[in-house]
């Protein structure tokens, strides 16, 4: 082991760790920059952080992330309000906007039913989502669940749910390839899912 040991300069780098798809040469190259910056930049680094935290919650209405009561989609009256698509991750609402096909508004489940991962479906916001559908409002719910064994688990799930309050519930069209992730599909993929979804 060796003996060189800066522990601010660990510290840091076991943070950068903790993310998500950072291995330890990754951490180190963040942390390393990190300390080559101004001050007044690692400043504003620090305080984007701590604002973001402290700023962004829930949509009351759809659960997507938001600084605001309701999320720029919600608030918009031009969207169609009848038509739900069901995403696991907010970051998969980004990727459905990218088509420019969808004009409905979306519902995020923040991640999807894992029994192996302990995420059962008291875990997700599952129970928001059955409430707005139960208001008699909405036409349609469309699974856009990552096409992934949890994903499908989770759609089917929530089908049998849904189905008993009189709503129609479709599945987005196979286009994508089975074990991917929405955000890294491309727009036209994605359209084309869109357009071709299926009864569930």
């Amino acid at each position: 082991m060796s003996s060189y040991n800066v522990a601010p300069l660990d510290n840091l780098i076991d943070q950068f760790e903790r993310l998500p798809n950072i291995g330890h040469k990754s951490a180190q190259r963040l942390a390393y920059h990190i300390l080559t910056l101004p001050e007044s930049t690692v400043k504003e680094f620090a305080n984007a952080l701590i604002n973001a935290k402290k700023s962004i919650h829930f949509c009351k209405s759809c659960c997507n992330l938001t600084d605001k009561e309701y999320c720029p989609i919600c608030s918009n009256s031009k969207r169609d309000a009848s038509t739900i698509c069901v995403v696991e991750r907010p970051r998969d609402v980004v990727a459905m906007e990218r088509t420019q096909e969808y004009t409905g508004v979306y519902h995020v489940l923040h991640g999807a039913i894992s029994p192996l991962m302990g995420i059962g479906p008291d875990s997700l916001c599952i129970k928001e989502l059955l409430a707005r559908v139960g208001n008699g409002e909405i036409k349609e719910v469309i699974m856009a669940t990552n096409p992934t064994v949890e994903g499908e688990a989770t759609a089917v799930y929530l089908s049998k749910l849904l189905k008993p309050l009189g709503v129609k519930v479709t599945h987005l069209a196979y286009g994508i390839p089975v074990g991917a992730d929405l955000t890294y599909a491309d727009e036209i993929t994605l359209a084309r899912a869109l357009e071709g979804r299926t009864d569930l």
